[in-house]
């Protein structure tokens, strides 16, 4: 079977959660930071390895680490630029169905195989997929109606 990894999970969970807070908020960049703590905190991922995702993350160029006391991290760029596939790529490496379809060429049964190209095709369709799914589109609406009105102190006077 098919799954993402456990990291490619949590990467995802973290990069919905910052998108969401820039949303809610209406910033961005560093006014948009959120710690990791915060994050694992929200979703129950253990903050050490929320914490090597996060920097990993930081390293390919799809977060943003800010220091200091209101520091933390921020998406890169826009949430409707960050897509599904370049997150997992950059968590977990390339994305490979089989191991005949790898970036170092053939396995040896090339001659006499018949259905790489088949699977390559698989392979090449789950990557659009994954291509075409963004991070705005993890990003749950924001309901107006569970927004209190006045801080959830309303009178009515008739």
């Amino acid at each position: 079977m098919l799954r993402l990894t456990k990291k490619a999970d949590y990467g995802l969970m973290a990069l919905k959660y910052l998108a969401e807070q820039a949303a809610a908020t209406g910033r961005t960049g560093a006014a948009s930071a959120q710690s990791a703590k915060d994050i694992a905190d929200a979703y129950h991922i253990p903050p050490h390895l929320l914490a090597k995702i996060l920097q990993t993350l930081t390293r390919q160029g799809i977060l943003i680490s800010h220091a200091g006391t209101n520091g933390g991290y921020a998406l890169a760029r826009s949430a409707t630029d960050i897509n599904a596939f370049d997150v997992i790529r950059a968590i977990d490496g390339p994305l490979f169905i089989t191991s005949c379809i790898t970036i170092h060429g053939t396995c040896d049964l090339a001659g006499h195989c018949t259905i790489k190209e088949p699977l390559r095709k698989v392979n090449e369709s789950i990557k659009d997929l994954l291509s075409g799914i963004v991070i705005a589109d993890l990003v749950e609406p924001i309901d107006p109606d569970a927004i209190p009105v006045a801080g959830g102190l309303v009178s009515i006077a008739l």
